[in-house]
């Protein structure tokens, strides 16, 4: 799974880097090395054209959602605590997620996410020591994650109410490659640059060969302060690589 990864890039970098035609974003966010469940997050998604903006094809917008899925029907959006991963395998036929798969597919930088392995100590109550791990592309580059995106509708605040419509998203997920898969049998599906806009495009309807896992080799993972732990703790020294000795104890 994908519980927790870093989001240290600007706004205007992102826009650079995804060939983002709008920025949607308001307030930018403060780089977030401990980014955790409900909070807010980038997301590169693709929209339909509106009105005078209606140039023939869906423009790339970056924009600010939240972490952890909220379906349109939803009764409240405390549900999205629950949502924050789909499997790659079902998210095709998850009432939760197939209609977002089918044309709401979007991009969620990171620099990198957590994962953590039960190392062969234990604490005094017997239970195995977790032991975090930074994993990251090799070359420090940004990494794409596949992601889906939805809308609720709050029905305490009036149809012209701009902030009634909550953007959620949610991370895919799918088999480690051998590399990471000795720290955690999961990972966030990667999407490679020259497979971007086939996954962004919502005229493109969701079909299982664009589930297509990154190649394998591209990312490293090293050990890091227990401090990510606790999501209270956020700041650069969270990805900085653990002394081996340290990591043992």
């Amino acid at each position: 799974m994908c519980g927790r990864y870093a989001s240290s890039r600007r706004p205007e970098d992102l826009v650079d880097e995804f060939d983002v035609i709008e920025s949607r974003v308001q307030d930018a966010l403060d780089a977030s090395y401990n980014v955790a469940p409900t909070d807010s997050v980038y997301a590169i998604v693709e929209r339909p054209p509106r009105g005078e903006d209606d140039d023939g094809g869906p423009r790339r917008e970056l924009r600010t959602v939240r972490w952890g899925l909220v379906p349109s029907w939803a009764k409240d959006p405390s549900i999205g605590n629950r949502l924050i991963n789909a499997r790659m395998e079902t998210v095709a036929e998850k009432p939760a997620y197939k209609k977002a798969f089918q044309k709401r597919r979007c991009l969620l930088p990171a620099d990198g996410y957590y994962e953590w392995y039960a190392s062969d100590q234990t604490t005094a109550r017997g239970k195995p020591v977790k032991q975090p791990y930074f994993i990251r592309p090799k070359d420090h580059g940004v990494m794409a994650m596949a992601g889906l995106y939805e809308f609720w509708p709050d029905p305490a605040k009036a149809d012209d109410d701009p902030s009634r419509w909550l953007w959620s998203c949610t991370v895919i997920t799918t088999d480690a490659e051998d590399d990471v898969g000795r720290i955690h049998d999961r990972m966030p599906l990667m999407v490679e640059r020259d497979r971007w806009a086939e996954w962004l495009d919502p005229t493109r309807s969701g079909s299982l060969d664009l589930l297509v896992p990154a190649m394998p080799g591209r990312l490293e993972a090293y050990p890091v302060s227990r401090l990510v732990s606790n999501v209270r703790n956020n700041g650069p020294e969270l990805v900085e690589p653990l002394p081996l000795e340290e990591s043992q104890r």
